[in-house]
């Protein structure tokens, strides 16, 4: 079976970087078997019905950032995707009563194509990008990706890409040390995650400390409940790599099998 990975995306800049985080992401595939599919979930796709692109042609590279080194804007992940796939998640979430509407022109933006392109740089497997509702509660988020959980036993690769804490008004520039509060957040986080203690992850906002401070807007959060929820069906977690950046910007992956 496949498995399915939460993986922080981090600062779009992590695509030209040479670090421990990048080079873990660029050894990942050589862990399990290449899939057949790639469904992602991105933090920076929001809207208010889950949407999924819906195309078999080469999808375009958004740029959806700004201040960052031309090298950046060069840089295209020509993936292709699969509306035969596409259409097997739609019939998944309708079998579960999901509303899920079709995309037939949206791109891959930077929480789909940074992370893939570390993971996958030769773009030779079929993507699909699935959109975000950061105002949906977590039970519901896992709701959603736990309806995909079949997949993975058709050897389609589900990932959520975000970010624990993710607070870019508490930016320390320069500073590769953590600051206390992220770290007892991803503590907690890391422990709650790995003992598939749900009902506590439901609740973050309430018993996580320093949880307004980690997560001060959802978007970024939710896709971990997304890609635990595929991995209902076995309930085991393992975390992969923890580290940080600007003193409070998470690098973290969980797999999920």
């Amino acid at each position: 079976m496949t498995p399915s990975f939460f993986i922080c995306h981090g600062a779009p800049d992590i695509a030209i970087q040479q670090t421990d985080y990048t080079r873990f992401l660029n050894g990942l595939s050589q862990t399990f078997a290449k899939p057949k599919a790639i469904l992602v979930f991105s933090a920076h796709w929001e809207s208010r019905t889950l949407s999924l692109t819906y195309t078999d042609d080469t999808y375009e590279t958004i740029y959806d950032f700004g201040g960052f080194p031309d090298e950046l804007y060069r840089i295209t992940y020509p993936a292709k995707g699969s509306t035969a796939v596409a259409e097997e998640v739609v019939r998944l979430f309708e079998e579960q009563g999901i509303p899920v509407q079709r995309d037939m022109v949206r791109g891959l933006d930077h929480g789909a194509w940074v992370v893939l392109r570390l993971i996958y740089p030769e773009a030779d497997i079929p993507v699909i990008a699935l959109s975000v509702n950061p105002f949906l509660p977590p039970e519901e988020q896992y709701r959603i990706g736990k309806a995909l959980g079949r997949l993975r036993e058709e050897d389609v690769l589900i990932i959520g890409s975000g970010a624990t804490s993710h607070n870019l008004r508490m930016l320390k520039w320069g500073q590769q040390e953590p600051e206390a509060w992220t770290t007892a957040f991803d503590d907690w986080l890391i422990d709650a995650v790995e003992n598939w203690r749900t009902d506590a992850l439901f609740a973050y906002e309430e018993q996580a400390p320093y949880a307004k401070l980690a997560v001060p807007r959802p978007e970024h959060f939710v896709p971990l409940f997304l890609a635990m929820g595929s991995g209902d069906g076995r309930k085991q977690a393992a975390l992969l790599h923890r580290s940080y950046d600007l003193g409070t910007l998470s690098y973290i992956c969980f797999r999920f099998d």
